[in-house]
């Protein structure tokens, strides 16, 4: 067989050239809302890999927009936790 004879791999870029390898998991977020129309719930866990904890979290708003501060007040107040998260994330040295 020629080289013109041969098939074209045919696809888009990103298929066609390989995924770089992504970093390791340094946290695990993980959360559930549910919704009526008159409140919202959400109910999920955050997960340190490097230490093997977990914290659980749930949270109740009349409003989706109140439901993400009230969830992000939560996330804040876990400081062992959130820091190493927020280190993980951001690239920081660990200690």
């Amino acid at each position: 067989m020629r080289d013109h004879d041969k098939p074209v791999k045919r696809g888009t870029a990103a298929e066609l050239a390989p995924a770089p390898p992504e970093p390791p998991v340094v946290a695990r977020l993980v959360i559930e809302i549910r919704s009526d129309g008159s409140r919202t719930i959400a109910r999920g866990a955050i997960e340190d890999e490097s230490l093997g904890q977990r914290v659980d979290l749930a949270v109740e708003a009349e409003t989706p927009m109140r439901l993400l501060w009230k969830l992000i007040g939560q996330l804040a107040r876990t400081p062992m936790l959130a820091r190493r998260t927020v280190r993980g994330l951001l690239g920081g040295k660990k200690k």
